[in-house]
């Protein structure tokens, strides 16, 4: 019992904090995963009637990725702020651990939820691009009402993880 303690001690707010970049990075990647298939998936059927769209529907299908890039730079900030990269991590204590844990929240739940719902919304588009080719930006403009909460998302936990004060 007591090694489990000592174990915990030393390195479970570091490994509390990991994990909650780790978590932001993989919810938001699985979310931009299903988001962009879901754009795809619309765009290889208008893709195979009209192969000339190649150019926009591309567009409209990475646009769901942008919570996954997201994500991956909340884990980046995370293992900055813990000194990994240089291979020597700062103590953190189960406090600190849990903290920054917590500060990855709104970019993993904002991330993970809103990147399959711009897919969806991305899909619209491509049909948009299918029946009016002219009116297709009203539809990337629709995209962009959703990717407005994820970049809350990413601004709340960047704002949190660079607060908590560490060592």
């Amino acid at each position: 019992m007591e090694t489990i303690h000592s174990f915990f001690s030393v390195w479970g707010g570091l490994a509390i904090a990991i994990l909650g970049g780790a978590l932001s990075a993989a919810i938001c990647c699985a979310g931009s995963a299903r988001g962009c298939g879901v754009a795809g998936e619309a765009g290889t059927g208008l893709l195979s009637e009209d192969p000339s769209q190649f150019g926009k529907v591309m567009i409209i299908q990475v646009i769901p990725g942008t919570q996954g890039l997201y994500g991956f730079v909340i884990w980046f900030v995370v293992i900055a702020k813990l000194s990994l990269l240089g291979g020597n991590p700062v103590a953190v204590n189960i406090q600190q651990g849990l903290q920054l844990a917590c500060a990855c929240l709104p970019m993993a739940i904002a991330g993970g939820m809103s990147a399959p719902a711009q897919g969806r919304v991305a899909a619209g588009t491509v049909n948009l691009l299918a029946k009016k080719p002219n009116d297709w930006f009203k539809g990337i403009m629709l995209c962009a009402v959703v990717e407005f909460y994820a970049i809350l998302g990413l601004l709340a936990s960047f704002l949190m993880i660079s607060s908590i004060t560490i060592g």
